[in-house]
């Protein structure tokens, strides 16, 4: 994640201190609106450097105008931040000083990252962290590979100075021979300066020309580890995000990385077509041929081009996965003539590159119909007009997004039911992108994938349509390995209850415990090599969809009390006698029905009477009837009827010693004075002992 973007999500004391060190230096709304662009410069060497500096006080200025052209384009002058006012403030304070500019931007982002270290110390980071030692070691060869090149663009320039010389000394050199008569020895020693002067112009071209070979050997190392490391990690943190897992999917630094190494590559192409345009041979009177070339111009300038297209074959992504608008917490599920969207990213964020791409969503492009999984619907889009990548207004990158596609079932492919075993929420399908560059001599296909997602035709297939999805993203991240559920591999419990947790921390906003995990476990796995199978997980009566009926009662029924850690919840009958025997009388705790695959809830309570333990529990309740009543208002009124006919409520303290008044008080409602001085009604919900053959055992039932 970019730097900014962490200061920006800390607490308001650590954000008060990051105020402290931009005030009355420099404007802290040019850091924010510019972060990527500020932190994607070398301020160190522009604070060293009187010339570095001025390039990097004008290069900020050009990037401020961009910005207020962008905002005239958008129409939005008055919403969007005063880009001008901004740039007349840097004109003013630092135009006769752009060294202390630099120094200054250079101490802030240091005194940025001090502030950031000392929170990860105190959220105990561990500082052997093998993937931000790797992402560390990365940002600085990024630094040292724009910091050798630059150091190079001096002696290109140089060279330069060289060349004229030359071209001096071989203008003015016969006119002095003929002024001395030209003399032989006059003419000998015209002709050996202007030798050693172009030797001497050779022997550094070659040695700038290596130079830019060994920054070609650093930019190669960096790519590879782009394009081999850091984006399919990414790609894999976002395919967990997608499932509910808290990971960080920020394509900030990604982007700075990627623009930055592609900014290097354009540098160094141009650099050896200054190279090229000097290539040539000087004579003096026949005498002189210049030395050949250790290394051959046209050699490295392919492999320059070949990193940066490298480079941008893999520079565009999915930044946001398809999501169905009806299916907002569910994305890969799409719904046929449902809208969907979807974002599209190039990386490599380079000011020529805007506008220039367009776009192409193509629907299962080059998926073969192998003969395992012959049958598989055919789908089209209903409109896949191309996007234009151009410019966000918020961050500044160059995006697509895709907010009104819709797909048809074109019903092409025969009798699908009798071609394959797979049901229709096994099928998984792939969404491809596709763009071509041309610039500069160079002409790249791009393209990227979406990962693996499924189509329903209803809401009813929802809930195994995302099972496939948690099955998939578990297993693989291959676009193309679409037949996976013709013979589904099984996944492990490890894999599984992380997900299983996932689930109810992204919908729930709590997760699960061991003692969840544990019950879960005895229902998933039955053999001691850990593996859940799909069939045990979603086939039929799987477990899966208990879980998913669970999941939709908390979010819809019992959100709070669930965040709030008074629903236990998954606890199966032996755990909760265990755990209330030893209880005070009248202890209860709430947990789920075994038996009610679309969810329910029940409570259950210890008695201790005449030396005798005894626990019960309620008739669960339904989302229907918890429609219809607060489940904390059920447990405050609720009663037992015993032979006598008289009335208690045996529900005194939740599980493990909390009064009851002190754990749902705040959630009782109160009695609303209605119109017409009627007052409200409620239900009192009263039980009566009797036998019923329920996961629970003997329950006690609604009278």
């Amino acid at each position: 994640m970019a730097q900014w973007q962490q200061l920006l999500k800390l607490d308001s004391a650590h954000q008060d201190q990051v105020s402290q060190v931009y005030h009355e230096k420099f404007p802290r709304e040019i850091r924010h609106y510019l972060s990527d662009w500020i932190e994607s410069q070398n301020w160190d060497l522009a604070a060293d450097n009187e010339t570095e500096a001025r390039n990097a006080f004008w290069n900020l200025l050009r990037h401020l105008d961009e910005q207020q052209k962008r905002c005239v384009q958008q129409n939005n002058i008055l919403l969007g931040p005063d880009f001008l006012m901004m740039k007349s403030y840097l004109q003013q304070q630092f135009r006769e000083d752009p060294l202390s500019l630099a120094m200054i931007v250079s101490e802030c982002l240091k005194q940025e990252k001090k502030i950031l270290a000392k929170v990860a110390e105190a959220q105990g980071y561990i500082p052997d962290n093998p993937a931000m030692e790797r992402q560390n070691t990365l940002a600085n060869k990024i630094s040292e590979l724009r910091e050798q090149t630059w150091e190079t663009e001096r002696e290109i320039k140089s060279l330069e100075d060289l060349r004229d010389k030359l071209d001096h000394i071989s203008k003015t050199q016969p006119n002095k021979v003929d002024q001395v008569n030209g003399s032989v020895q006059s003419q000998a020693l015209a002709k050996e300066e202007f030798l050693q002067e172009a030797n001497f112009f050779t022997l550094t071209k070659q040695l700038v020309l290596q130079q830019i070979m060994k920054n070609l050997n650093l930019a190669r190392q960096i790519v590879s580890v782009l394009v081999t490391v850091e984006l399919p990690e990414w790609k894999h943190r976002q395919q967990m995000a997608c499932i509910g897992s808290p990971a960080d999917t920020s394509l900030d630094l990604l982007q700075m990385w990627f623009t930055t190494v592609g900014e290097v590559l354009q540098q160094m192409r141009q650099q050896l077509k200054k190279l090229q345009e000097q290539d040539q041979n000087y004579t003096f009177n026949g005498a002189f041929n210049g030395a050949s070339s250790f290394l051959n111009l046209t050699e490295v300038e392919e492999l320059t081009v070949c990193q940066f297209r490298r480079l941008l074959e893999n520079a565009l992504v999915v930044e946001k996965q398809p999501c169905s608008s009806s299916l907002s917490n569910r994305s890969l599920i799409l719904k046929t003539g449902v809208l969907f969207s979807v974002k599209i990213r190039f990386l490599v964020n380079l000011p020529e590159f805007k506008c220039m791409l367009k776009v192409k969503p193509v629907f299962d492009k080059d998926v073969a119909e192998k003969d395992s999984i012959k049958g598989f619907r055919q789908f089209a889009f209903v409109t896949n007009k191309p996007k234009v990548l151009d410019v966000e207004m918020s961050g500044g990158g160059l995006v697509a997004e895709f907010g009104h596609l819709s797909l048809k079932d074109c019903k092409v492919r025969g009798k699908r039911s009798y071609e394959t075993p797979l049901v229709v929420t096994e099928e998984l399908h792939v969404i491809k992108f596709e763009t071509q560059l041309q610039q500069g001599g160079l002409d790249v296909d791009i393209q990227t994938s979406s990962l693996p997602l499924v189509i329903v035709s209803s809401s009813n297939q929802v809930p195994s349509a995302w099972a496939s999805v948690l099955w998939c993203s578990m297993l693989t991240s291959e676009p193309q390995n679409l037949s996976l559920f013709v013979s589904p591999p099984p996944v492990t419990w490890q894999q599984l209850s992380e997900v299983l947790h996932w689930q109810f921390l992204s919908v729930c906003e709590r997760g699960l415990n061991e003692i969840h995990l544990s019950m879960l476990k005895d229902k998933l796995v039955d053999n001691s090599d850990d593996l859940v199978h799909w069939g045990k997980f979603c086939k039929n009566e799987g477990v899966w969809f208990w879980i998913h009926g669970i999941l939709d009662l908390i979010k819809k029924h019992l959100l709070d009390l669930w965040k709030e850690g008074s629903v236990m919840g998954f606890v199966s009958k032996g755990q909760t006698e265990t755990l209330l025997r030893q209880k005070m009388n009248g202890t209860f705790l709430l947990r789920f029905s075994e038996s009610s695959r679309d969810g329910a809830i029940t409570f259950s309570w210890v008695e201790h009477n005449s030396g005798e333990t005894h626990v019960h529990a309620v008739l669960p309740y339904t989302k229907k009837e918890l429609s219809n009543e607060w489940l904390p208002n059920i447990i405050k009124g609720y009663s037992v009827r015993d032979s006598e006919n008289t009335h208690r409520n045996p529900l005194l303290y939740l599980y493990p010693d909390i009064p009851k008044d002190s754990a749902f008080g705040k959630h009782y409602s109160k009695p609303e004075l209605l119109k017409r001085g009627y007052w409200g009604r409620k239900t009192i919900h009263v039980s009566k002992k009797v036998e019923i053959d329920m996961d629970t055992g003997m329950e006690w039932g609604m009278s």
